[in-house]
């Protein structure tokens, strides 16, 4: 369980919470809150609707498949899950009022040049997709050096962002 006010919900009570591990994806409703640890090149994506309070939370690990797709779960791939997150997230809805928040896309792996730009490849090609989608990102924490966890609390939209470097961030 979270540890710090920012976990607890309406009347005190901890939220349930949802991991997203690394290539995966959840759609909640409040009071939940959704969390993703490990975040160094991969990217966190916190799709919001503040009218339902629903949201969805991904964990972005490659920009595009490639010819990866073949193998493994597709969901990790931004050009994959983000407009299927973007789609179910929607259903029913006439007008889209989503916003985003992202975190992560780290230089993790020093030395091999193809490598070490993966985390600035991910967050561009996750705001491409966003733009794509017409889901504006109206706060982010990218980039740097340094692994992060993000939690997303569906009762406000807001995200946390915790590192050990850094402490916490509010978005």
């Amino acid at each position: 369980m979270l540890q710090n006010e920012t976990a607890r919900g309406i009347g005190g009570e901890d939220p349930p919470v949802v991991l997203v591990s690394t290539g995966e994806f959840a759609i909640a409703d409040h009071p939940s809150v959704l969390l993703t640890p490990a975040l160094g090149s991969c990217v966190g994506v916190a799709i919001w609707d503040a009218v339902r309070m629903r949201g969805a939370l991904a964990h972005v690990m490659l920009p595009s498949p490639g010819v990866a797709l073949k193998d493994g779960n597709p969901d990790r791939f931004a050009t994959v899950v983000l407009p299927k997150m973007v789609a179910l997230l929607g259903e029913g809805l006439v007008l889209k009022r989503f916003v985003a928040k992202i975190a992560g896309g780290a230089a993790m792996f020093k030395g091999d040049t193809q490598m070490a730009s993966i985390g600035d490849r991910n967050v561009e090609e996750v705001k491409k997709q966003l733009a794509l989608l017409r889901v504006p990102v109206i706060a982010e924490d990218t980039g740097g050096s340094h692994a992060r966890t993000m939690e997303f609390h569906l009762d406000t939209g807001l995200v946390v962002v915790r590192s050990y470097l850094y402490g916490i961030r509010e978005l």
